[in-house]
């Protein structure tokens, strides 16, 4: 931010190109993406695969975990391998200088994924609020505050309503 708390946006007359774009030979049918700055807070399961993807379709990405054993473990997993080219920070996403050194003051999107419910919504208020990042996403396992936070205007994924809802479509589904 500057002096006077506005976001320091990119020049958008120097877009940033996805990785894909790029390259000689790229799929043409693809539709031109700008690449995005994207901070991930939560290395588990969720955070790491979402790193992955996003990293390995040309956005700039970096992961945030208070354990550093975290990225170790996604590593033995497979999916945080020598081909990812993001960063990773240790520390606690909540915390505003730790989000500063991930570089939360230039991102597009913000996506909290840890163990914790409070944790993902104190992050994602944060990056919402006080950075001013555009798009932020909370996921948030019990439904009744997925709802009430989406309500206060944060975009919630709630895996348990998600869960539930693909698990009826599979049972009610005819072409079993």
């Amino acid at each position: 931010m500057n002096v006077n708390g506005k976001r320091k946006r990119p020049n958008p007359n120097k877009s940033r190109v996805s990785r894909h774009q790029a390259q000689p030979g790229a799929r043409r049918s693809l539709p031109i993406i700008s690449a995005l700055k994207l901070l991930i807070v939560g290395c588990g399961r969720v955070g790491s695969q979402l790193a992955a993807e996003m990293d390995k379709a040309g956005h700039e990405v970096v992961i945030i975990d208070r354990d550093p054993n975290q990225f170790s473990r996604a590593a033995s997993r497979g999916v945080l391998t020598n081909d990812f080219r993001g960063n990773q920070v240790v520390g606690n996403g909540t915390d505003a200088d730790v989000l500063r050194r991930a570089g939360i003051e230039d991102a597009d999107g913000f996506v909290a994924v840890t163990e914790g419910d409070n944790r993902n919504i104190m992050a994602s208020q944060v990056a919402k609020h006080v950075f001013k990042v555009p798009r932020v996403v909370a996921r948030i396992y019990d439904p009744e505050r997925a709802e009430a936070y989406e309500k206060l205007g944060l975009h919630t994924i709630c895996p348990t309503i998600e869960g539930a809802k693909a698990i009826e479509k599979t049972l009610l589904d005819k072409k079993q």
